[in-house]
C-alpha cells in the first residue's frame, strides 16, 4: 500500500467511512473527524509510519504539520519520512 492509501484508509476509520468515500480534497471537518478523532488519526498515522509528527493537539492551526486537506496530510508524512530516513 501506499502512504497515500494507508493514510486514506486510516482517516477512513476513524470517521466511520469507506475508503472510497475519503478523496484527496476531502478536509477532516468535511469527512465528520473532531478534535478526538484527529487526536486518534495522528496517533495511528506516528504507529503506521513510525514517525512523529510535529503537531499541537490544543492549537492545531499552530502546527507545522498540514491538516488542512487529506492530501497535505499525505505530503505531510512523505516529508517526515524522507526527513527521518536522511537522519539514519
Amino acid at each position: 500500500m501506499s502512504v497515500k492509501d494507508k493514510v486514506i484508509a486510516i482517516i477512513a476509520e476513524q470517521a466511520v467511512l469507506e475508503p472510497s468515500d475519503v478523496s484527496l480534497d476531502s478536509t477532516l471537518e468535511s469527512l465528520g473527524i473532531d478534535s478526538l478523532g484527529l487526536v486518534e488519526s495522528i496517533f495511528a498515522i506516528e504507529e503506521e509510519f513510525d514517525i512523529t509528527v510535529p503537531f499541537n493537539a490544543n492549537d492545531p492551526s499552530e502546527s507545522d504539520f498540514d491538516i488542512s486537506t487529506v492530501a497535505s496530510i499525505v505530503a505531510g508524512i512523505e516529508k517526515l519520512m524522507a526527513e527521518q530516513k536522511d537522519t539514519v
